[in-house]
């Protein structure tokens, strides 16, 4: 019963722009769920939920994680103002950055959760990111170029 209440709360945030766990408590109760609002505030914080602002500045509850289209915003500069050139040997990508850019790309990438990618390593102006494989380095590769030729043009 908690798991499938759970993956009604995580449905129900993220259909419904949910602002108080009373909300919640109303919105469960129309799906067949009679809770307290002692257990919503366990499941709350069990779903490690957080308020966010949404584009009406309200706050709203969320898991926290932002879809691949808001990550590709946030970080499309960053990349544009600080990689050189990205290439792929095997199933590893090499970064080259500006001098002393390279961590911040690094930590942008792996916000982005790519598909694919085992992990990453960053120096001072280089980037390592280890892929599954030979391919799936092709496709972070060729999705890196997309983004700086998209910034570039």
């Amino acid at each position: 019963m908690k798991k499938r209440r759970h993956a009604k709360i995580l449905e129900l945030i993220s259909s419904k722009n949910i602002e108080t766990q009373e909300e919640l408590q109303a919105f469960l109760l129309k799906c067949g769920f009679e809770v307290t609002q002692a257990t919503i505030s366990r499941d709350i914080k069990e779903l490690r939920l957080v308020k966010e602002l949404n584009d009406k500045g309200r706050y709203i509850y969320s898991t926290g994680k932002k879809s691949s289209n808001d990550a590709f915003r946030r970080t499309g500069g960053i990349f544009a103002d600080s990689i050189i050139k990205v290439e792929h040997a095997q199933n590893i990508v090499s970064i080259k950055c500006f001098t002393g850019m390279a961590n911040a790309v690094c930590t942008a990438i792996d916000a982005m959760e790519w598909t694919g990618v085992v992990g990453t390593i960053s120096g001072d102006d280089t980037i390592f990111v280890l892929c599954k494989t030979e391919d799936f380095a092709k496709i972070f590769t060729m999705n890196m170029e997309k983004i700086l030729n998209v910034k570039n043009s």
